[in-house]
């Protein structure tokens, strides 16, 4: 998101209700970035930067991941964070995205790309998981939990959908990496508390300001619990 778009908040501290929480708004966004793609080749960026791509990929090799390994990418969008996971060898992935156009998108990027011609992409809401997707090693999120927590139709009770279908997807002891802008540590530890395990937090960028040193992108992980 950019800074322009940046949530905003009620008085309690919840999210208010924004576009970017709407699946009309992503539809529009990935058809112009089609769009872009198809004239110009232009693929876009990976979502946070291409350190958050570099990120994962330190933390799968340092955990020695099999590259073999079934990994889901929840709101795959352009699939750039794919193809980097392909290119380092990695094997069984898959991306969904309940926007079509973001799917097509992805596909059209991959096929450009010789090492990403396995890459699974299926046009999913993950809160509607079929039974086909059951049973993933790792689960990835950047950015789709933030924008289900601006949903102007019901979001609380979306991401209680989330934190279900997260459950039913990852086999039990697999691990969730999650990459927000919107949600802080210790807010991400509570929310996953049930059904899950906090185990480490990533290095992100940090920013100063008023002597104060924080950061604007939290990036956990986490494992099922049995």
């Amino acid at each position: 998101m950019s800074a322009s778009e940046e949530p905003e908040l009620d008085p309690d501290g919840t999210f208010l209700p924004s576009k970017l929480g709407t699946k009309e708004h992503w539809d529009t966004e990935y058809r112009r970035e089609l769009q872009t793609f198809l004239e110009f080749g232009d693929p876009g960026e990976v979502w946070f930067g291409e350190e958050s791509a570099a990120r994962l990929l330190r933390w799968l090799q340092k955990q020695k991941v099999p590259l073999d390994a079934s990994i889901l990418d929840i709101g795959t969008g352009n699939g750039l964070l794919l193809v980097e996971m392909a290119k380092s060898g990695y094997t069984n992935l898959t991306g969904i995205d309940y926007s079509e156009a973001a799917i097509e998108l992805s596909q059209s990027i991959l096929e450009k790309e010789d090492s990403c011609r396995r890459i699974k992409l299926k046009v999913v809401d993950f809160l509607r998981v079929p039974e086909e997707l059951l049973g993933f090693d790792l689960c990835v999120d950047k950015g789709t939990l933030d924008a289900i927590s601006l949903d102007p139709d019901c979001a609380a009770e979306k991401r209680r959908e989330y934190l279900a279908s997260l459950r039913r997807v990852l086999k039990d002891n697999g691990h969730f990496i999650i990459t927000s802008c919107n949600w802080t540590r210790e807010e991400l530890i509570r929310l996953f508390a049930e059904g899950f395990t906090f185990l480490e937090e990533l290095p992100t960028p940090k920013f100063s300001f008023g002597g104060q040193t924080g950061s604007s992108v939290t990036a956990l992980v986490f494992q099922k619990k049995h």
